[in-house]
């Protein structure tokens, strides 16, 4: 989720799935829906998805709404959201996709419903704070793909975060079962993806 990630979407020929969640995301005021940039990267990721593809922190679903736009028929996509009422806003969002399924509660559900090719960290498991990062290995299927979203983009090594080493930051891209790489989407934002290892 990125600050004022809602309102920055302001092109006319979005997806209509992204167009419905925005709508929602705007009419419950949540502000803080992925930004267009990240949207974009994700639908793009998700066209590549063989099976299944899983994404923390749906908010009202404008992310989840970039992947089942990208997402190729048959591919199956569970989110999940910890806020109750944001939960149930986004699964109705997503009431005529048997394809998704919006699930209520922490991140770590994610490890009951997996392995992905695509997971998409933007509400737990990056490992930000004091919570623990997810682990790939368990999470992601042989090649499958990670992004971890709402980074400043990175302009010394190591890379910084309020005056310290971006430890979780660090961890994506030097963590030993991944490849992975930051992507600048604009100047202000950028997100790590990592690809597991054969």
């Amino acid at each position: 989720m990125s600050l004022n990630g809602t309102a920055l979407h302001l092109a006319t020929d979005l997806p209509p799935l992204v167009r419905r969640a925005l709508a929602a995301a705007r009419a419950h005021g949540f502000e803080n829906s992925c930004r267009p940039e990240q949207g974009l990267l994700i639908s793009a990721l998700a066209h590549g998805a063989a099976t299944r593809i899983g994404e923390s922190g749906t908010g009202c679903g404008v992310g989840l709404a970039w992947l089942a736009s990208g997402a190729g028929p048959g591919v199956r996509l569970v989110s999940v959201e910890r806020d109750p009422a944001r939960a149930a806003v986004a699964a109705a969002v997503f009431a005529d996709q048997p394809q998704v399924e919006v699930v209520t509660g922490d991140w770590s559900e994610l490890y009951r419903r997996g392995p992905f090719d695509l997971l998409v960290l933007d509400g737990g498991g990056q490992g930000k704070g004091a919570e623990p990062p997810a682990d790939p290995v368990r999470l992601l299927t042989p090649g499958g793909t990670v992004t971890v979203d709402d980074f400043t983009p990175c302009t010394t090594w190591p890379p910084q975060h309020e005056g310290r080493p971006d430890t979780a930051r660090l961890h994506w891209l030097e963590h030993p079962a991944l490849r992975t790489t930051e992507l600048r989407l604009a100047a202000d934002l950028s997100t790590l993806v990592g690809t597991l290892r054969g």
